[in-house]
């Protein structure tokens, strides 16, 4: 019996809904821009990236009633063209350049921006999360702090390379070569001091390292091409740590301006006994803890794992206002961390967690691998979890986690308390109490508590 030839489905067409909305592909000198078609006789129009180009371009905009525009978030060239069409009050949403490929064999500027133009128009596209402005500015200064604290580091290996050079082995002998001791030292041998016994009189008395190993870390040959190294790194390093802490003052002016939208009770939790084993914050010469409680209205650095800086990069990066993320899943999902399944043919290819260069969700995984030690219930999970997954798996799902906690904690601002994980180790304990039992019934044994 011949088979019954199944009827095609009739593909419908999309139906607008965005019809004021335009698409922008950016450039470094330029920019296209792509409006419907009834709006004007030249629907796709080039404009320059100077200022008074991009006020041309927004107000040719107006003139075709555009009220909605989609672009894509590339590299920082979007930044000021973001701004002053934003000033203008249009509706700009960023979009990830991943989610709007064209077909291959059709890239160039104008059809580019005629594609996000068609895209957004249809509801195809959904725009990027973005802070708010003062957030962004924050996060902008932060940004700037992470590159001179790189810069800095650069440079102590700068004069840690002279050192060596000179076969100077006192950064071998010392913890911190830019520490007192460190700085002292440097600083008379680039003023000229060559005496080991008056350079080993500068270290200070709580150096573990004996006064013989110090002497003898402090023979060298001294050539002037490497002191003239030496001396500018240690001045390029002073300068980086003036600019760092000018910085830090900059930051402070805005976060003291910042809105916490919450009713602030001052009195800070101390640290618990365990934080004295998270990973050594950056120096900052304000309170920052005390800040980031006030705009959160809840101190996340009580969650094991979580430090002040760990919770400065989530403030920058996500804000104290989630309410863009419905649920718990929303969240993780933008961060990158829930799996991400490939399914075809009714198999599941792939589950592997989307990948991404998201700064909040790489510092939640660097929070999560600071908790092998743990003793808290956090640090049980992520050893229980561990014989399961591996190392590489395990840090991505107690970041996982610890992400489902801290969107809890902001979201209801509220202050984290560990007891609410008691009933859930006990509920563990009972199951391995149970699988012990059966496994040793497998056996022919009794297990006979003491």
């Amino acid at each position: 019996m011949a088979k019954r030839k199944k009827k095609g489905k009739t593909v419908k067409a999309l139906h607008v809904l965005q019809p004021n909305g335009a698409g922008i592909d950016i450039g470094a000198t330029e920019i296209y821009i792509a409006v419907p078609e009834d709006r004007t006789q030249e629907s796709v129009r080039c404009f320059g990236t100077f200022t008074e180009d991009l006020h041309k371009a927004a107000q040719w905009l107006k003139s075709c009633s555009i009220d909605s525009i989609a672009m894509e978030s590339t590299g920082v060239y979007w930044i000021p063209v973001f701004q002053i069409l934003d000033s203008y009050g249009y509706d700009v949403i960023l979009v990830n350049a991943r989610h709007v490929k064209n077909v291959p064999g059709r890239k160039t500027d104008v059809q580019d921006c005629q594609w996000l133009q068609y895209l957004h128009s249809v509801g195809l596209l959904r725009g990027s999360f973005r802070p708010s402005q003062d957030i962004c500015a924050i996060r902008s200064l932060l940004r700037h702090r992470d590159t001179m604290v790189k810069s800095a580091s650069s440079h102590v290996q700068h004069i840690q390379k002279s050192l060596t050079q000179m076969n100077l082995q006192i950064h071998n002998v010392i913890s911190d070569i830019v520490g007192v001791t460190g700085l002292s030292i440097i600083d008379a041998i680039v003023a000229g001091e060559r005496d080991r016994e008056k350079l080993a009189n500068l270290t200070d008395p709580r150096i573990r390292a004996d006064r013989k190993t110090i002497l003898k870390s402090l023979e060298g040959d001294f050539r002037p091409e490497h002191l003239f190294t030496l001396k500018q790194a240690l001045s390029s390093y002073r300068h980086y740590q003036q600019m760092i802490r000018e910085c830090d003052l900059e930051i402070e002016i805005h976060l003291n301006a910042a809105d916490s939208n919450t009713d602030f009770d001052d009195n800070l939790t101390p640290p618990s006994c365990r934080s004295k084993s998270k990973a050594k914050d950056d120096s900052a010469i304000f309170d920052l803890r005390r800040h980031l409680h006030r705009l959160f209205g809840t101190d996340l650095t009580l969650v094991d794992g979580i430090s002040t800086l760990t919770s400065q990069v989530l403030y920058t990066e996500i804000g104290p206002d989630l309410s863009m993320f419905p649920t718990a899943n929303h969240f993780c999902s933008w961060l990158g961390l829930s799996p991400q399944n490939k399914i075809s043919g009714g198999k599941t290819l792939s589950s592997r967690t989307r990948p991404g260069s998201n700064r909040a969700a790489q510092a939640l995984r660097i929070s999560a691998n600071t908790l092998i030690r743990s003793k808290s219930y956090l640090g049980d999970y992520y050893r229980r979890m561990r014989t399961r997954l591996g190392a590489p798996k395990v840090i991505t799902a107690t970041a996982h986690k610890l992400a489902r906690i801290i969107y809890f904690l902001i979201k209801n601002r509220k202050p984290f308390d560990e007891t609410i994980f008691a009933e859930q180790e006990r509920k563990h304990q009972e199951g391995m109490k149970k699988r012990f039992i059966n496994r040793a019934k497998s056996f022919g044994l009794q297990l006979i508590a003491d």
